[in-house]
């Protein structure tokens, strides 16, 4: 008897590098066909693509501000792929912004764009993939990578951590409207994690906000999205996994 899993279909956000890459990689590890979506980093992208084991992956290019290139993203994962099981919503941007140093004009734009990609562009992305799960009457999965900062703050951040905290309560409510579909919803909110991202503002006082004495690698967030995905895991729909290594508790 084959005990290999059913392969599935499914589309990562933001998958050029980072969090995205470890996910994509994680999915196509076990078989799974995946659309690496980018937004500007084709070449990073087309790498995450090579790297990939298996066959019948491709790249997916849309700037998840427009509306219609979120709509046209999806379709593109779902002609592709053959459908669409699953979506893992992980693209944002985080632009430093801080109250007191940052002029009106900027703070506008900081705002404007950070709410376009991380809470519109998921909301929509979001919508047009349970719209084809629910046509397709299979029992998708959606995870959405939401922040540690959503609870702690983000002081620096303030557009990044209100959208992610945005991100987790539309994951709950999704949960709730999308289960008599069979469609389980969850989020993971993760510290910092070892991406080139982040890379300059990893310092050892960062390291020691966890009591393990480092940030996470971007495998472990990885892991628990492939388990929120898993159809083993429709009991924690509506559920937001702290990813955090203890460096924040609630």
């Amino acid at each position: 008897m084959d005990s290999r899993p059913e392969p599935r279909a499914v589309l990562v956000t933001g998958a050029s590098r980072g969090i995205g890459r470890a996910v994509a990689q994680a999915f196509a590890a076990r078989g799974d066909r995946v659309a690496v979506h980018y937004g500007s980093r084709r070449a990073d992208a087309e790498q995450t693509l090579a790297a990939l084991p298996g066959t019948g992956h491709l790249l997916a290019p849309a700037d998840l501000a427009d509306p219609e290139d979120a709509r046209a993203l999806v379709e593109r994962a779902a002609d592709g792929l053959g459908g669409l099981d699953v979506l893992v919503n992980n693209a944002a941007v985080n632009l430093p912004h801080p109250l007191p140093e940052t002029g009106y004009r900027e703070w506008q734009d900081a705002w404007r764009r950070t709410v376009d990609v991380n809470l519109l562009g998921t909301a929509n992305v979001s919508y047009c993939a349970a719209r084809s799960m629910i046509d397709r009457q299979v029992p998708g999965r959606i995870v959405t990578i939401g922040s540690r900062g959503a609870y702690r703050g983000e002081p620096d951040h303030p557009a990044y951590g209100a959208t992610k905290a945005a991100l987790h309560a539309l994951g709950q409510s999704l949960a709730v409207s999308l289960a008599p579909h069979g469609i389980a919803v969850a989020s993971v909110a993760p510290g910092f994690v070892a991406t080139e991202r982040v890379a300059d503002r990893v310092t050892d006082e960062v390291r020691a906000q966890s009591p393990f004495g480092r940030v996470a690698e971007p495998a472990e967030i990885a892991a628990a999205v492939l388990y929120l995905a898993s159809p083993e895991a429709q009991w924690t729909s509506g559920a937001v996994l702290d990813v955090n290594g203890a460096s924040y508790l609630r």
